[in-house]
């Protein structure tokens, strides 16, 4: 087992903090499928925290230091040849794919956050119309397939994320090892998939 240095523990918390902030947009985005009103009233309030601004800047800051440490961690371990997470995923072509496409998957989402940023930050849209305009960026067919493309590169990057970010702590062991990958799945499936249904049923709503 490899011993954690700066740059794998710092990857791998900074990861942690970004996962737990996708969970609760995750939840927060589930009524603007099923409850709009409801939905609404939430992005008013929220937008309305005097916190909200300080949260953002950390969020901001904590990507930033997710990406560059994760870069400086993969430059490190392919010039020293590492090639141990490559062979512990032998027989399982869903977790090779996801190590293999893993800088891919990182510059997808990176790319989709920036244009999402765009279409609903930059300027926000008013209060009571934060849906409307989703909707609307959801019935562009491109922009309906950069969502969906984002939606899984995020699911493949967690499903990647959670089995290295234990490595990279030092916790990953042969015991725990299989509860970790399985629960890598969950995490994966669920908010990765998560975020892909809301956006196709939005879509798909709006066409009706």
């Amino acid at each position: 087992m490899q011993e954690p240095t700066l740059l794998r523990i710092g990857s791998a918390l900074s990861g942690l903090l970004l996962v737990v902030f996708l969970g609760f947009h995750l939840v927060g985005l589930l009524p603007a499928l099923i409850a709009p009103m409801q939905f609404e009233q939430y992005a008013t309030a929220l937008h309305q925290q005097p916190w909200l601004p300080v949260l953002e800047v950390s969020l901001a800051a904590t990507a930033a230091v997710h990406l560059i440490f994760t870069v400086a961690k993969t430059l490190q371990n392919r010039l020293a040849g590492n090639t141990a997470a490559l062979r512990s995923r032998r027989g399982k072509p869903l977790e090779a794919l996801a190590s293999r496409s893993k800088v891919a998957a990182g510059v997808i989402t990176l790319g989709f956050l920036l244009l999402h940023l765009q279409q609903l930050r930059w300027p926000r849209p008013g209060d009571g119309l934060e849906r409307e305009v989703l909707l609307q960026v959801l019935l562009q067919p491109i922009s309906l397939v950069i969502y969906a493309a984002g939606s899984l590169a995020i699911g493949l990057h967690l499903l990647h994320g959670a089995e290295a970010a234990h490595r990279n702590l030092g916790l990953l062991t042969p015991a725990n090892g299989p509860s970790i990958r399985w629960g890598g799945r969950l995490l994966a499936s669920g908010i990765g998939g998560g975020f892909l249904l809301i956006s196709l049923g939005l879509a798909l709503g709006g066409l009706a």
